[in-house]
């Protein structure tokens, strides 16, 4: 599926972001969706790990979690990343807002690279040299073996902005939409 047809498909060669609470889910969401290796780039400090029995099929066997001491070894480590070709996905979560000069930098490590990286940020601490940013937030369901998700895509370099309400499972690549509850596209047709 092309990244005209489908709206969760990232932009290859580029960096993206995602803020919210879903933001790891959706980061999960998009290493199903990629083949090769997947590096997840986090503080060492950091206390919430990826579990491995909890990730969709086949994640847990191609991710790679490089864990640096300093947020500047953390970018460094996410550009050195993004320049290794044949990797399927990077992705990052690091503590500060990055700088315009430090987003750019990310944006050519990519495009030499030609690997996709996704940046896991803070509520307002997104870069302008991010191509798309994306807004990630669970929502409460009574169903147990999923979870709704609302993926608003706040900034688009390449298009147009959206608000998705999706089911995943969290355990393939296969997403639905879900439309709101008690809204029509158009009137109900009734039967003479």
């Amino acid at each position: 599926m092309s990244v005209k047809n489908d709206p969760f498909a990232l932009v290859p060669h580029r960096v993206h972001e995602a803020e919210g609470q879903g933001r790891r889910s959706f980061a999960l969401f998009q290493a199903t969706r990629r083949t090769g290796p997947l590096i997840w780039v986090l503080p060492g400090h950091a206390y919430h790990l990826p579990m491995l029995r909890g990730l969709p099929e086949g994640v847990g066997q191609r991710l790679h979690l490089v864990r640096p001491t300093n947020e500047g070894d953390l970018l460094w480590a996410v550009e050195e990343a993004l320049r290794t070709t044949g990797v399927g996905l990077i992705i990052a979560e690091p503590e500060k807002p990055l700088s315009l000069i430090a987003g750019r930098r990310l944006q050519l490590a990519a495009e030499a690279g030609r690997t996709t990286g996704l940046m896991l940020i803070r509520e307002g601490q997104g870069s302008h040299a991010a191509e798309t940013r994306w807004r990630c937030t669970p929502i409460a369901s009574e169903r147990r073996d999923s979870t709704l998700h609302r993926w608003s895509l706040k900034k688009n370099k390449k298009g147009t902005s959206g608000i998705w309400t999706v089911h995943w499972n969290g355990k393939t690549a296969s997403v639905h939409s879900v439309s709101a509850t008690g809204e029509r596209q158009c009137a109900a047709e009734t039967s003479p």
